[in-house]
């Protein structure tokens, strides 16, 4: 009864959906050659099988010049129909109606994957590579308008019970709705009738083609970073028209676009239920279409709010549902406490995308892999083990957890007085306290599934040896690198003038061990939260934060997770001054000497302290067999790495126990 609102079902155009909680579309980027395979059968059957409503697979390309990424699905062919009916029908076997998004990015576009101009209505600039765009000829727009229709009757053969034509974002037709990048003189430009001829052509006509019975959304955005993009006033009047025809069943609202990407998918630095607010007032203009409220509705107490508060019919969980595709189930089982929380990092999901790579997901590996590894069902092992796992970080985390579901008898020795290890102190930076939360997840996983959990336990050689665990799992980690060495400055094994004392890590600022004074330098090697989440702890304080870094811009790893720019914004603001392409030549124990890699011209910058963010080292303190002992090593005691192949290796080596 806690989230009556959202799941109480729902009816679209005679289906019946069994709650309000949808799989929204986004580019999972799973395709082999151009075609749905079991990767991506796996993926989206796990979240029907999770108990999401409705689910709206990856945006299908509806023309050779929409190709934007290297795992887009092939456009333009029935070659695709045999292979998305083996991912639609368990889908819908499984309770869950399933859609597919129509997309065409139009200037937006990636020539080094489509080979083709990108079409727009006006040759605007694109904002996602630096190319031009070709402004479409009248009877290109007739070709777009046939590609799209072409499309959806591909999809309904495909089995797909309805589609998503995607107006979000500053696509195609939203850059046809807008009058900054709309600037034709035909009927496709001007008035509001001629700029939303095009989007309600194409949904007039799936509509004729496809039949009653056809499900059509409509994906639209909101955005006010730039004045150009629409207004909430102007995005209503587009949206009513619209529904005014009645073949609207449902508008879906993200958030952010190509001008303000950092919103698109909202990292952690922005509030939660982004678009709640518009979709409320989406909700007061539409007649006939049911409303969705995306981006950023990550819990299902944020959902329940959502629906309860009459702010949207729907809502849109896509990486919530990522982090535990069950979330529905568990939602509607009473089980809310046992979902694993999506903590808004981007790092495995946008962060894989970014790259091109399939996505995946930080603190659940089996994303990309449930059709070889499963979701969260695990197979119960052939013979029950008793497992030793050595430390309490996210490898030792998942190791633990995974063993024990699959019914291994497991204990679990962590140095420290609590779990999470360095992973913990991650979320005593500012606004990070979703990994806390996680940490709290696993706590109560590992109580509920009879894991012995000993803290403040240190473990030598012998307490192992003379273990009566039948598998021992090493995961205990990595120290920062007490040397001071810096990667662009190879042949200084130590750094110059750390005897003076003053020199600290990103985890002992953490820990609030380290003695500080008033202006720190931190130096970030890595380009990731340890540093950049260090120093906005520190401006947030009120230190005077000087970065230095030998990368050309502050944030350069966390850029592929679009976090980059939010974060040097909340530096700057709090008075953080940045320092790139510099190395350290020497710490003066009051200030350090930095050279620029670029002319080799050093300067000397006053500081009371210098943080180091450098590559961890392996803290590994057991022989490499203990006589008895069958020994793995996994997480940053094989190797210092991110937190993801952590978990990931975690839950692969408790696999095959």
């Amino acid at each position: 009864m806690q989230h009556k609102h959202l799941l109480s079902p729902i009816a679209l155009r005679g289906h019946r959906l069994r709650n309000r909680i949808v799989f929204g579309a986004h580019t999972n980027n799973m395709s082999d050659q151009g075609l749905p395979g079991p990767r991506t059968a796996g993926y989206l059957l796990e979240r029907a099988l999770g108990g999401a409503a409705m689910i709206v697979a990856e945006p299908m390309p509806v023309h050779r010049t929409g190709v934007l990424t290297r795992g887009n699905f092939l456009h333009g062919t029935d070659e695709v129909i045999p292979y998305f009916r083996k991912v639609t029908e368990p889908v819908k076997e499984a309770g869950a109606v399933i859609l597919q998004q129509l997309y065409h990015i139009g200037a937006h576009g990636d020539s080094d994957l489509s080979f083709a101009p990108h079409w727009s209505p006006s040759g605007g600039p694109s904002y996602h590579d630096s190319d031009g765009s070709h402004k479409v000829t009248e009877a290109e727009i007739w070709e777009l308008i046939d590609a799209h229709v072409a499309a959806a009757v591909r999809c309904q053969k495909a089995g797909f019970q309805g589609v998503e034509v995607w107006a979000a974002y500053h696509s195609l037709l939203d850059q046809f709705w807008t009058p900054w990048s709309n600037r034709r003189d035909d009927q496709w430009g001007g008035s509001l009738e001629n700029r939303t001829r095009m989007s309600r052509t194409i949904i007039e006509r799936i509509r004729r083609t496809c039949g009653e019975d056809f499900i059509i959304g409509l994906a639209v955005s909101t955005s006010d970073a730039h004045e150009v993009t629409l207004g909430t006033e102007s995005l209503l009047e587009i949206i009513a028209l619209h529904d005014a025809t009645g073949h609207v069943d449902y508008v879906t609202c993200g958030h952010g676009g190509y001008l303000d990407f950092e919103r698109l998918m909202p990292t952690f630095v922005f509030a939660e239920k982004l678009t709640a607010p518009v979709t409320e007032q989406i909700k007061g203009v539409v007649r006939h279409a049911k409303v969705t409220s995306e981006a950023h509705v990550r819990t299902p107490e944020n959902a329940e709010a959502v629906i309860a508060s009459g702010q949207a019919d729907m809502v849109s969980i896509v990486r919530g549902q990522i982090a535990d595709p069950h979330l529905a189930r568990k939602t509607a089982e009473g089980r809310v406490q046992d979902v694993r929380g999506c903590i808004s990092c981007n790092q495995m999901c946008w962060g894989r995308r970014s790259r091109d790579y399939w996505i995946s997901c930080l603190i659940n590996p089996s994303v990309g892999r449930e059709w070889e590894w499963g979701g969260d069902r695990f197979t119960p092992a052939a013979v029950a083990k008793s497992v030793l796992v050595v430390g309490g970080g996210p490898a030792g985390l998942e190791a633990a957890r995974v063993a024990a579901e699959r019914g291994h008898r497991v204990e679990l020795h962590e140095a420290s007085n609590d779990l999470g290890g360095q992973f913990r102190l991650a979320g005593l930076q500012p606004r990070r306290g979703q990994i806390t939360d996680l940490i709290g997840w696993y706590g109560r996983q590992l109580d509920k599934l009879g894991v012995v959990v000993r803290l403040n336990s240190f473990l030598e050689a012998s307490d192992i040896a003379a273990h009566g665990a039948e598998q021992v799992i090493i995961a205990t980690g990595s120290l920062p690198d007490g040397r001071g060495f810096q990667r662009w400055l190879p042949g200084e094994e130590q750094l110059p003038g750390l005897g003076a004392g003053g020199v600290w890590s990103p985890e002992e600022v953490l820990r609030r061990e380290a003695r500080l004074g008033d202006t720190v330098v931190v130096y970030d090697e890595g380009g990731n939260w340890r540093g950049v989440g260090t120093a906005w702890a520190l401006a947030e304080q009120g230190k005077k934060v000087i970065v230095v870094t030998p990368d050309p811009f502050v944030g350069k790893e966390i850029s592929r997770t679009s976090a980059d720019g939010p974060a040097r914004g909340r530096l700057a603001k709090a008075g953080a001054i940045f320092l790139t392409e510099h190395v350290m030549t020497r710490w003066h124990g009051n200030g350090v000497t930095v050279r620029s890699m670029l002319d080799g011209g050093e300067q000397t910058l006053a500081a009371s302290a210098l943080v180091m963010a450098t590559t961890n080292v392996a803290f590994d303190p057991f022989p490499e067999a203990i006589a008895g002992k069958v020994l793995i090593r996994i997480g940053d005691c094989a190797a210092p790495r991110q937190a993801a192949y952590a978990f990931h290796e975690g839950r692969k080596v408790a696999l095959a126990i």
